[in-house]
């Protein structure tokens, strides 16, 4: 099954890819590899949420907040070289605002790893980096980047 076909019977509709923040374009394509920028949880051009996660956003929520983020990825991909190009996630990196003390990001991670998983079956299977940082951009809780390997 492809994957926007598989995204149709998650009920998933790939957002208008996020204008970028500063000087970068949402994703590049360099041989057989797309990278994206890092992506925020944008909704219609706002944040989703905003906080540090183990303070204002709760862990459960940052995960939600995490599956935005990848699914903002997917459409810079989609946008680049169309999303059925994909034939593996490689790596996935995901950046949570953490307050002090907070140690679980990669249950936050989670929420991007499990809907590229649900999107892509065993080629959703990827590397990962789950990083908590003192701030991201904008307030944001989470953001993610992808590596993705293409036709």
């Amino acid at each position: 099954m492809s994957a926007t076909a598989r995204l149709s019977e998650l009920g998933l509709t790939l957002p208008t890819v996020v204008a970028p923040l500063a000087a970068y374009v949402p994703a590049v394509r360099t041989g057989n590899l797309v990278y994206t920028s890092g992506q925020l949880p944008m909704v219609d051009g706002k944040l989703s949420a905003q906080g540090k996660v183990g303070a204002e956003v709760s862990a459960e929520d940052a995960r939600e907040v995490a599956r935005l983020c990848a699914l903002n990825a997917l459409a810079a991909v989609d946008a680049l070289v169309g999303l059925d190009n994909v034939t593996r996630v490689v790596k996935v990196v995901g950046f949570v605002a953490s307050a002090p003390g907070f140690n679980g990001q990669p249950g936050v991670v989670n929420g991007a790893s499990e809907l590229l998983g649900e999107v892509f079956g065993d080629a959703g299977a990827h590397a990962r980096s789950a990083v908590g940082v003192a701030e991201l951009p904008i307030d944001a809780p989470v953001e993610v980047e992808l590596i993705v390997e293409v036709n």
